[in-house]
């Protein structure tokens, strides 16, 4: 299988797989070690369009684009004014595309009428793509879900209205909100957006492997593939989906020297964006991720690897030691890995 770079708007990626915003995840330093390891697009934290207005030193170290080429933000909220504001305000600050959260679906977010809620209020996402596509030059897209529940499929009428409103993608999570994570995503529901639209449509959710990566795009039709979860603990591997979409035989993941060196570079990454007290703390899920993935060969003994480390090494505050871990801990991997 071979797909066509993408074109968002005036914009041109140099392949279809974007990191996925991940509020608490995918914040600067991850995004830029994606980019290196060859995703197409990476889209910045969700950012609350009111907090960012205020400028809320939250919302601005999860705008934070330095060192990518091009920056992508995501914006949540419900007042369309509000919205168009915060959009002008991200493409004053560097963003190169504005991309829309309508599909989360964490009850703190809905609660607000934002994220998925807005799948049960089409007018106001009109009103929201309106405002947004209105206030900035850049291109506007959109993260959704198939609908609020098995109920209400609306994810082909939200993408019909995107399109109109001048929209230049939509991304389709294939759950619906009162899913959440759980059971599987259905690839096969996004190609009713697809066939909808003349506009991009990316699909998204459970890539966790290069055949899934093949598999969604075959059973969805979409333009492009959206990696979340199964970027966790692995920046490269949007990169090697990449790959494997492009035809070429790849590793789904590199060496484990390598992977130790590209954490031990993120932890400085975050020590550095964060201060080294918040920075310690912001590390431990990455870390976390990280010893999982790579004790993937361990078989039955993976589980205890992994706790024993997380144990030893997720408790620390001082960075020294928490380096020295980890090299420790990808020491005994490539040990055992050579045994």
């Amino acid at each position: 299988m071979s797909i066509p770079a993408l074109r968002i708007g005036a914009a041109t990626l140099p392949n279809p797989v974007i990191l996925a915003p991940m509020a608490g995840i995918t914040d600067a330093p991850v995004r830029r070690m994606a980019v290196r390891h060859g995703a197409g697009l990476v889209i910045s934290e969700m950012l609350a369009s009111e907090a960012l207005l205020e400028g809320h030193p939250e919302m601005l170290l999860r705008a934070e684009g330095e060192g990518v080429s091009f920056h992508a933000v995501q914006l949540a909220g419900n007042d369309p004014r509000l919205m168009g504001e915060a959009a002008r305000v991200a493409e004053a600050a560097g963003a190169g595309l504005v991309d829309i959260n309508m599909g989360c679906p964490a009850k703190r977010v809905t609660t607000g009428a934002a994220g998925a809620a807005l799948l049960r209020d089409l007018p106001l996402a009109r009103a929201i793509f309106e405002a947004v596509r209105g206030a900035v030059s850049v291109p506007v897209t959109v993260k959704t879900r198939l609908g609020w529940d098995d109920g209400s499929p609306t994810a082909v009428a939200l993408a019909e209205m995107a399109q109109a409103c001048g929209l230049s993608m939509v991304t389709i999570h294939g759950r619906t909100r009162c899913q959440f994570y759980t059971g599987r995503a259905d690839w096969s529901a996004i190609r009713a957006v697809k066939n909808a639209v003349s506009i991009p449509v990316i699909a998204n959710g459970d890539v966790v492997s290069l055949a899934d990566g093949l598999a969604i795009i075959a059973a969805s039709g979409a333009d492009g593939v959206m990696i979340g979860r199964g970027a966790q603990g692995r920046p490269w591997f949007p990169g090697r989906v990449a790959q494997a979409l492009a035809g070429r035989v790849v590793e789904e993941d590199p060496p484990l020297d390598l992977q130790r060196d590209i954490l031990l570079e993120l932890y400085e990454g975050w020590l550095s964006l964060y201060g080294t007290a918040l920075g310690v703390r912001q590390a431990r899920k990455h870390i976390g991720w990280a010893l999982d993935a790579a004790a993937k060969g361990q078989g039955n003994a993976r589980a205890a690897f992994v706790e024993r480390w997380r144990r030893g090494l997720l408790v620390l505050d001082e960075p020294g030691r928490v380096k020295t871990g980890i090299m420790a801990a990808y020491d005994e991997l490539m040990w055992r890995a050579a045994a």
